[in-house]
């Protein structure tokens, strides 16, 4: 029975769709609301009972991701000589929580996809499964998104791919699922579609950017072609592992899902988190409701 202890937050791509905003920063620091996106993912993380992170990155976003890490002992030293409690509790909080964690590193030389990205921790899981998160996929959830994963593969010990519905309209944006029902929110995966016509497919459970993988998937993800825009596509590679006769699963994870993966949907995300935001939320809508007429 293996436990999945280490989670691989997957960082390196290019973040076209946000320029020029990510001339100057990476999407894993991108702003939502008061935290960088990866934060979110973070407390995920830790309330799903892992504590062993593990970036993927190109070297400017390490030194981005790594500027949030690292205690600021010159701004702690200007707050205390300006007697700022207030602010200095808050970052004292802040790393609290990340000292929480053990971090490491490992870098994508080349924007090769999310399947040369995972192929990048092979040494470092050591045979062991790891949660993978899309950086851009954040989950507000009871159940922590991982943790529902986490359940599942307990039983099953087999690859598990979380899913959400979505409206037909909106596939084509998205790798689907076709699969066997098993049980209440659990498939057999049988085929994996990358932007589908939506039209063409009978399933409307997309793939959502929180995986768990076991050590095999390296020695598929190694044999996987370059697609025509020269990227390891994991949908491909989970294909080929199904047409091999390996067992992938898909859960149907509770949850609203929290996009950030382009410019409107960042903003849409934005929006709805700060109209919930416990100090300011109230504040907002009012002027909202003043400014919009």
């Amino acid at each position: 029975m293996q436990e999945v202890k280490k989670a691989v937050i997957l960082t390196a791509g290019l973040s076209t769709r946000f320029l020029p905003l990510s001339k100057i920063f990476s999407k894993a620091t991108l702003p939502l609301v008061e935290k960088p996106i990866f934060h979110y993912l973070l407390e995920e993380i830790l309330a799903s009972e892992i504590k062993e992170v593990i970036f993927v990155v190109r070297e400017s976003q390490k030194e981005e991701i790594l500027r949030y890490l690292k205690k600021p002992l010159h701004l702690e030293k200007f707050l205390k000589e300006r007697k700022k409690t207030e602010i200095l509790e808050k970052l004292a909080n802040l790393q609290k929580f990340l000292d929480k964690f053990s971090f490491s590193f490992v870098k994508q030389k080349f924007p090769f996809g999310a399947g040369d990205a995972i192929l990048q921790v092979k040494k470092i899981v050591k045979g062991k499964p790891f949660a993978v998160f899309f950086v851009d996929d954040v989950f507000e959830s009871e159940t922590p998104c991982i943790f529902q994963l986490k359940n599942v593969f307990k039983t099953y010990q087999k690859p598990i791919v979380g899913l959400k519905k979505m409206p037909r309209e909106s596939l084509s944006h998205y790798g689907v699922i076709e699969g066997e029902k098993i049980a209440n929110r659990f498939y057999k995966i049988k085929k994996i579609i990358e932007k589908p016509v939506p039209e063409t497919i009978s399933s409307d459970l997309a793939v959502s950017g929180r995986y768990i993988l076991t050590s095999e998937v390296f020695d598929y993800l190694k044999n996987t072609p370059f697609n025509e825009n020269g990227e390891i596509v994991l949908a491909h590679t989970f294909q080929k592992m199904i047409d091999d006769g390996k067992v992938i699963y898909g859960y149907e994870m509770e949850g609203k899902w929290i996009e950030c993966g382009d410019l409107l949907r960042w903003l849409k995300s934005n929006f709805y988190l700060c109209l919930k935001h416990p100090e300011f939320g109230k504040e907002l809508k009012e002027f909202l409701k003043k400014e919009i007429k």
